[in-house]
């Protein structure tokens, strides 16, 4: 007959290997001033992982209890001098995209993924050697974020989607105390031209309403951005006619037939700017107009594309203007892979990778995909035009960067051009060519509280395309100066 002491005794020798594991690291967190929460969420080794000299960190937030909503995160540390550095809070678009699959796998992350999903190699120009990254997979839905409450997939928009992002950080800065009057810094592309100045708003409106402001937030630095659902569309159909990918006819008939100050479309609208895609465009990856496209995506049906290959092409007029997305951008030129995407799916499925991330913790009932055609399809609420946004935020004194790579078609430089043009601010530098390199980078000009920059033969994902050119812009953004002259 087995002692009831016996039974506490049991459970502690089959979990004495499982303490023995984690003490040096509870050692080593305890040492840095990480606290036991935080401890939990620190990645040892990513499967496959080269050999690195900064900390990383991922999890979950509970950003909602009732409805059992979590944001996954991934805390890519500074490789030299954590404490000192900033902290840049990094949104990927869609909306429904996720920013593991795409900021830290294919743009700003430390790691690339290789071909066969296996192991990872080095990003020589991460942007974790200038300061912390935080990646979120926002909203719910997208990536490993995950909801109790099946509804909320359907229920998705900018509203909540920013609600949400603002109660991650302040939970996530009560875990991470260390960062909670770190300067902040917010940085996304494509439609997290909603995302972060709408989350840079919520943050200006909760340190207004707080005796002692919470959250640090110094600016924002955003690329290919949607902002204004009128300027943006006609920018787009403009760069289509100037690039030579629609006729002179195909160009007159969509600014007759299309009006880009409603909120909605109609038939004829979309029927000319589907004629412009299915016949004009051809076989081209919209994202990037000059670089070819992944054969393998190219081939793949649209009955057994991937929910991420369907996603990377623009297929109409919509709420967010030219934008709905669909099908896989990709090109093979000198050290740029155009099937990255697919590589990410393979690798963040595999269990051994979700295991050492802390991820898929639920079981959540579908495969990790780059994107959520769900939340794209469904989509609820979306911000007609973020000029308003910025002009609030702008008087608030924020530091505001908007960048664009000149090669992308679906939210084009001459979108953001003619956007930006409405705010009417001063300009302080005229307009002048950057340079990295020897090399003419882009081209930029100042205004009086916003600064904007072209990236010369980048496309939709700056970082990826031209990560030299990108880091420069995103070092020059941290320090508050103007783009190299030469």
């Amino acid at each position: 007959m087995r002692s009831s002491a016996g039974v506490p005794l049991l459970l502690f020798l089959l979990f004495l290997p499982h303490c023995i594991t984690f003490l040096p690291h509870f050692i080593t967190s305890a040492a840095a001033g990480i606290n036991g929460e935080a401890a939990f969420d620190r990645i040892n080794e990513l499967p496959g992982q080269p050999p690195v000299n900064f900390e990383q960190f991922s999890g979950y937030v509970v950003v909602n209890e009732k409805h059992g909503r979590a944001l996954f995160y991934w805390l890519t540390e500074a490789t030299i001098n954590a404490h000192g550095k900033p902290l840049v809070l990094w949104l990927n678009g869609g909306p429904g995209c996720s920013s593991v699959a795409y900021g830290a796998s294919e743009e700003i992350g430390p790691f690339r993924i290789n071909q066969t999903g296996s192991g990872l190699y080095l990003n020589k120009y991460s942007w974790n050697r200038e300061a912390n990254i935080l990646f979120l997979e926002s909203p719910v839905g997208v990536g490993f974020s995950y909801t109790n409450t099946s509804s909320d997939l359907k229920k998705s928009g900018d509203e909540r989607t920013a609600e949400d992002s603002l109660i991650f950080l302040i939970r996530w800065m009560e875990r991470f105390p260390q960062y909670k009057h770190r300067e902040l810094y917010i940085a996304g592309e494509s439609y997290a031209g909603h995302y972060v100045p709408q989350l840079a708003k919520k943050i200006n409106d909760y340190n207004k309403a707080s005796s002692k402001p919470f959250i640090n937030l110094q600016g924002f630095i955003v690329g290919n951005a949607v902002t204004d659902n009128n300027y943006d569309s006609l920018g787009t159909v403009t760069y289509w006619w100037t690039h030579s990918m629609i006729s002179d006819r195909t160009y007159r008939s969509i600014l007759s037939s299309c009006n880009f100050s409603s909120p909605s479309t109609s038939p004829r609208c979309d029927r000319a700017v589907s004629y412009a895609m299915n016949h004009e465009f051809g076989d081209i990856d919209q994202y990037s107009i000059y670089t070819p496209s992944c054969p393998a995506a190219s081939a793949t049906s649209p009955a057994n594309a991937s929910s991420s290959a369907r996603r990377r092409k623009p297929t109409r007029l919509g709420r967010t203007g030219l934008l709905f997305l669909g099908d896989g951008r990709q090109r093979r030129r000198r050290g740029y892979d155009p099937c990255t995407e697919m590589y990410a799916e393979r690798y963040y499925n595999r269990r051994d990778v979700q295991e050492a991330m802390h991820a898929n913790i639920t079981g959540i009932a579908y495969k990790w995909t780059a994107c959520s055609d769900v939340l794209i399809k469904t989509w609820t609420d979306s911000q007609f035009s973020m000029l308003p946004t910025y002009k609030e935020l702008i008087a608030a004194g924020l530091r505001i960067w908007i960048f664009s790579g000149d090669t992308d078609s679906v939210v084009p430089v001459t979108a953001t051009r003619f956007s930006i043009n409405h705010l009417n601010l001063t300009v302080q530098i005229p307009w002048y060519p950057w340079y990295t390199g020897r090399q003419v980078g882009g081209w930029t000009e100042v205004y009086e509280g916003l600064t904007f920059a072209t990236v010369r033969g980048a496309g939709h994902e700056v970082p990826m395309f031209k990560p030299r050119r990108a880091f420069q812009l995103f070092k020059s953004f941290l320090a508050g100066k103007p783009l190299p002259k030469s």
